[in-house]
């Protein structure tokens, strides 16, 4: 137990030393407000009870939070453990190890092995080494998955491969004996710069027309806050949205169009825009957390000075659109929200 204690206190620490990224990352509908962040409660709910501080001062340390409602209070690993929910100290520790991106092993650890480093669970490293391992996704049970979900031009995305055994650690949430690995849909997560800083992993049931019945099939690996799965280079005109399916489904009806799946809302919230960005499209999902999502890239495209316009789905999601109405109301409905300048630019008549 002292070990993990001590890793604890140092994450803690390495935690504090980022503690304005913590909290985009983990409280996204909140602000900063001079020395503190300010949101609504621990699990990121807007608001201004909770404040976590970013600067050292004479009443507490970098990262400490309180929430001034509950009188919970902590650090940013207690943060992190009640915003994820998480049932035990490990879980936090893997979390935030993953947030970090810790580096890989040291030179005089990296010799002990004579078959090359190891990587770090969850770091970039294991997470490019992970789509390495994976192959192109023709023929395969992920193309199979995506053809289920209407996808039908994927043959020539360098972003997505497949894994036909890829490993799922259970958590608490899945009944006992659920298996180790499953085959999975893979997805490479890139800055701006098309360097890869972690991989998606979507495990996929055996008929190929579902996901894997686990607890969560979908899990992102590596350095993602601020980048994104990305179909097509970012030029002046892209549209974001949070998930692969989603993004896939407006290409069917835009194959022009540069597209970035940020895997979730909080990550979409903190999507770093391209210096040659001028005009960003929202693919919007219609929940709670997509509307959080927009309100903060609103003020942060205003802040830029980038354009922001919505792109609204009849339904949950334009994947949801795409399965019931088909590609050419799906593309009716999409092209009419368009900038005038858009529609000659990049639609297929």
């Amino acid at each position: 137990m002292g070990g993990v204690s001590t890793r604890a206190a140092d994450l803690s620490e390495r935690l504090a030393q980022n503690a304005q990224a913590v909290c985009r990352h983990y409280l996204p509908a909140g602000r900063r407000e001079g020395r503190y962040w300010m949101v609504g409660d621990v699990a990121g709910s807007p608001g201004r009870s909770l404040y976590v501080r970013l600067f050292e001062t004479d009443r507490g340390a970098i990262g400490n939070w309180v929430d001034a409602a509950t009188g919970e209070h902590g650090d940013l690993i207690d943060l992190i453990r009640l915003n994820q929910r998480h049932g035990r100290l490990t879980e936090t520790i893997d979390e935030a190890e993953r947030f970090l991106s810790l580096p890989p092993p040291s030179d005089d650890e990296q010799r002990k092995h004579s078959s090359g480093p190891p990587a770090r669970a969850g770091s970039p490293t294991a997470a490019r080494r992970l789509f390495a391992a994976s192959k192109p996704i023709v023929g395969t049970l992920a193309a199979t998955y995506l053809q289920s979900r209407g996808l039908a031009h994927h043959a020539d995305l360098p972003a997505l491969r497949f894994h036909p055994r890829c490993y799922y650690r259970p958590n608490d949430d899945d009944v006992p004996g659920t298996p180790g690995a499953f085959a999975a849909l893979i997805a490479a997560v890139t800055d701006d710069d098309d360097l890869q800083t972690g991989t998606h992993r979507t495990w996929l049931d055996l008929s190929g027309n579902k996901k894997a019945a686990v607890a969560s099939p979908r899990r992102a690996m590596g350095n993602i806050l601020g980048n994104a799965i990305r179909f097509g280079q970012a030029q002046d005109v892209m549209a974001a949205g949070e998930g692969i399916e989603t993004m896939l489904s407006l290409r069917e009806v835009l194959p022009t169009f540069s597209l970035a799946a940020a895997t979730s809302s909080s990550h979409l919230a903190a999507i770093l825009f391209p210096t040659s960005l001028r005009r960003l499209y929202v693919a919007r999902d219609r929940d709670a957390a997509g509307d959080a999502a927009f309100s903060i890239l609103t003020e942060r495209a205003q802040v830029a000075g980038i354009e922001l316009l919505p792109l609204m789905p009849a339904l949950g999601d334009f994947n949801d659109d795409l399965r019931l109405h088909g590609s050419s109301v799906l593309s009716e409905r999409v092209v009419i929200q368009l900038h005038e300048a858009d529609r000659a630019r990049f639609h297929r008549r």
